[in-house]
């Protein structure tokens, strides 16, 4: 039997309940309040009450109380605390996308992807807490897969490159994703931005740091440029745009090699 002839059922016996939820190969509980509850509107007070309180306020029975519920109720429906995890991570990946861009300007379509997934990770602050356990096999997070792949989708390069080049962008969407929600939290909690770059301390480094200790470092202090003193805007956002230029110089580098045939798959 191929993978094609798979029946809902054997396919949700291979995925963790959370995802099999997620694809929709669960049949709803016959007991319970059918009528009145639903994945969807557990999975969507759950997520209400982790971008209010974060999620170690999330709970079955916090989740049951918003919603006028017992906590068994909704076991019903989720099995475990781990499989909602799994529904509102795929929740909030249900974003809408920019529309397709033509192949040349794969440039964009590679940095609407970047800073997409970013607001992610700022829009849904507790979305970075929860570690990851393997590669996305949910409906939402494997549309987001599918636009990083899209620009990729006529271009001179093998699957494994592909696929390379979707997680060099991700893993530095994350990277700066989590940075800038780390920011947002210290200004939302009385910080402020000059604070969290370091400008404040700026006049007492340039006195800790000494050439010969530090002989690198010392002229980035002198200059201002460790602390972001000479910038226009103390933000994680000009670093984001200089880090992701210089990755997407190096996929079209690479992408010239490979169309000059100097480069082998």
């Amino acid at each position: 039997m191929s993978n094609d002839d798979m029946t809902p059922e054997e396919a949700a016996k291979m995925l963790p309940a959370g995802a099999a939820l997620g694809w929709g190969l669960v049949k709803p509980p016959q007991r319970g309040p059918k009528r009145e509850m639903s994945i969807d509107l557990i999975v969507s007070k759950a997520v209400e009450i982790a971008d209010q309180d974060g999620l170690a306020a999330v709970s079955m029975n916090r989740i049951a109380s918003a919603l006028g519920f017992t906590a068994m109720s909704l076991y019903r429906y989720i099995p475990s605390k781990d499989d909602l995890l799994i529904l509102m991570q795929d929740a909030v990946c249900d974003i809408p996308l920019p529309p397709e861009r033509p192949p040349h300007e794969w440039r964009e379509s590679m940095r609407e992807y970047v800073m997409g997934t970013v607001a992610v990770f700022r829009n849904h602050p507790w979305y970075g807490d929860i570690p990851i356990l393997g590669i996305p096999i949910t409906p939402n997070n494997l549309r987001i897969v599918e636009w990083g792949l899209q620009p990729l989708r006529d271009m001179p390069l093998d699957d494994f490159e592909k696929m390379s080049i979707v997680l060099l962008l991700s893993g530095y969407a994350r990277s700066c994703g989590l940075l800038q929600r780390d920011i947002d939290r210290a200004v939302q909690a009385g910080s402020s931005e000059k604070e969290f770059s370091g400008l404040n301390y700026s006049a007492v480094l340039r006195a800790l740091i000494k050439p010969e200790q530090y002989p690198n470092l010392h002229p980035i202090v002198m200059s201002g440029a460790y602390t972001g003193e000479n910038e226009a805007e103390n933000t994680v956002g000009d670093d984001l745009e200089f880090g992701l230029e210089r990755m997407l110089d190096g996929i079209e580098q690479y992408l010239n090699r490979k169309l000059s045939g100097g480069a082998n798959g």
